[in-house]
């Protein structure tokens, strides 16, 4: 995986390594590409921060897992900035009420790799509340088999 001291010299959003990670995690779970295919590492760790018409977040295998990543579509929606969503605890994304029904969804991802098609109430960092659609979240599995996170992409959300 990523070293401390890596992530600290270059952030995960620009990190070509971080990126390899999330998308062929995804790819080998989900038998589909997470971005364009035929783009160069370099141009598709960029598009997937900076211009992936989709949120995309991961985050860390702590007990309380923080968030290590969120493009810029999830910054939006999530009303964070880079260094406000990479210090968030992933559960505070729901509201309390929400929580043990978004702790199950995770240990499911857990057992079986991945699962699709997931929808809950989410919100927003001034409180907004909205749902999350057809999200599809799965382990961030390094090539050895080491699971370094876990990671959601979210195709469409509505407020509520």
């Amino acid at each position: 995986m990523i070293s401390v001291a890596m992530s600290q010299i270059v952030p995960l959003h620009s990190n070509p390594a971080f990126y390899e990670l999330l998308a062929d995690s995804y790819a080998r779970l989900l038998c589909q590409p997470l971005v364009p295919q035929g783009m160069p590492v370099p141009e598709a760790t960029k598009w997937l921060y900076e211009c992936a018409p989709f949120a995309v977040l991961a985050h860390n295998t702590d007990p309380d897992p923080l968030f290590i990543y969120g493009n810029k579509s999830a910054q939006r929606r999530f009303e964070y900035s880079w260094d406000e969503i990479t210090r968030l605890p992933s559960r505070l994304s729901a509201e309390p009420q929400n929580r043990e029904e978004r702790q199950r969804f995770l240990a499911r991802v857990q057992h079986i790799g991945y699962e699709a098609g997931y929808g809950g109430v989410r919100i927003t960092k001034s409180g907004r509340r909205f749902m999350i659609e057809e999200a599809t979240l799965w382990q961030l599995l390094g090539t050895d088999g080491k699971v370094h996170g876990q990671a959601v992409i979210i195709p469409r959300t509505r407020d509520i």
